[in-house]
């Protein structure tokens, strides 16, 4: 999915051309390490070096006639280096190069969307910081519930990828293997002593035991950890997108000078970024159980998962990096607005004090049952006839035989809700190593 939205260091990972230079890497180091073990002259060696490359339209052309892409390439490279190519590809099955390179663009994009992470958690605790005593309604089913503050919700979406990051660190880890064992795993035409080599070289481990392919599971553990960063992406998204209603607008997403909203309706600013970001996280959730149907292959490898994740690893991979710089700069741009918030808390009449009168009840004597017929009664007073929740307190007789007026102005004060933000703020980001 290389489109026009695509940023470019990703982008280029995932070009064909890209595709070629890693097989093309991977066979060079297989015949280098054959080299080390004898087995190629030293003379052949050095024609392979200068001369080995490939011809995108020739590749192409041969493919048309073979229908198969790794002997069009091979076919290419002979080309170009003659006589010595007969060393090219020594021992080897077509997947041994395929898998072997794909682990090497996996794990490059996962470096690149590991690096997106942590340029969204450093936005994340800046905004988190920055907002830390900016209170707010939080809100359960969508309806008030008690107070909490904008910076926890940063807070928490820090905490949040913070996870993503450990996951996809772990998923890199477990993509990071080659295979050169042959056709089904049992070095039955080169040693392992070349599939050490080669993948040292190229920076990777040896998959301990291998059919034809390097297992899926590993591709699935990539790309199940991709469907949780984007799940995570749209967790944030879905919280922008109700903070931006009209009816609530407590935060709103960068609106460009020049910007248009609607076709029809010259006011709408809407929340367009976000809904882009809930919609792609969709697929990248789909393209997860897409890995997943890949694990179980027939015997030793059939090619049933090789279409599939010509589509689903790049394309996620091009999402996730996508979405996480879109996020970013949403959030660095991010419209806060503390009086609306200020102004929302006052829609409910103080009913978000109702667990606090609750328990004041009950440590007054009265039974949990009791205390709580007499809450709800006044706090449906309230919600019905739009009266002060307080008012309505201290005006119940039988409240006011165990509370009285200042005990329940009291318990009325926004400092219960506030007093334990700095021992949150101080788990989640006081001395603790964050990326």
């Amino acid at each position: 999915m290389i489109s026009r939205y695509t940023r470019p260091e990703m982008g280029r990972l995932w070009q064909l051309e890209n595709k070629y230079r890693k097989w093309l890497e991977v066979e060079l180091a297989a015949c280098e390490a054959w080299a080390e073990a004898g087995r190629i002259p030293a003379k052949a060696l050095g024609e392979i070096r200068q001369k080995a490359g490939f011809d995108m339209a020739r590749i192409d052309e041969i493919e048309a006639r073979v229908k198969h892409d790794v002997i069009a390439f091979l076919t290419s490279v002979a080309e170009k280096v003659g006589p010595a190519s007969r060393y090219i590809h020594m021992g080897l099955t077509s997947s041994d190069v395929v898998d072997t390179a794909l682990a090497l663009q996996m794990r490059e994009a996962a470096g690149i969307i590991i690096k997106d992470i942590k340029a969204l958690l450093a936005v994340l605790k800046e905004k988190a910081l920055l907002h830390k005593d900016t209170v707010c309604m939080g809100r359960s089913h969508g309806v008030h519930a008690e107070p909490t503050t904008m910076g926890l919700k940063f807070a928490l979406w820090h905490e949040d990828m913070l996870r993503n990051l450990e996951r996809l660190q772990a998923a890199r880890k477990t993509i990071s293997v080659g295979k050169l064992s042959g056709a089904v795993g049992t070095f039955s035409n080169i040693p392992p002593q070349i599939e050490e080599n080669v993948c040292r070289r190229l920076g990777l481990k040896p998959e301990p035991v291998a059919t034809q392919v390097v297992q899926r599971d590993r591709h699935a553990q990539y790309a199940l950890a991709l469907a949780m960063l984007a799940a995570g992406v749209e967790k944030i998204s879905v919280e922008l997108r109700h903070l931006q209603r009209t009816e609530v607008l407590e935060a709103e997403e960068p609106f460009g000078k020049g910007q248009k909203g609607s076709s029809a309706m010259p006011h709408k600013r809407n929340p367009v970024g976000a809904e882009n970001l809930s919609g792609l996280a969709r697929v990248v959730r789909a393209n997860a159980v897409a890995a997943l149907e890949d694990i179980a292959l027939w015997h030793e490898r059939d090619i049933s998962h090789s279409s599939v994740e010509r589509v689903i690893i790049p394309d996620s991979s091009i999402l996730a990096d996508y979405m996480l710089d879109r996020l970013t700069g949403i959030l660095e741009d991010l419209r806060v607005y503390p009086e609306r918030m200020k102004a929302n808390m006052e829609l409910s009449h103080g009913l978000y004090n109702s667990q606090r009168v609750l328990l004041a009840l009950t440590q007054k004597g009265m039974s949990r049952e009791e205390a709580y017929r007499l809450v709800q009664r006044n706090a449906m007073k309230s919600w019905k006839g739009g009266e002060s929740f307080l008012k309505l307190l201290s005006r119940d007789r039988e409240i006011g035989r165990c509370l009285g007026r200042a005990e329940l102005k009291k318990l009325f004060s926004l400092e219960p809700y506030l007093g334990n933000v700095d021992f949150i703020f101080n788990r989640v980001f006081g001395g603790k190593k964050q990326l």
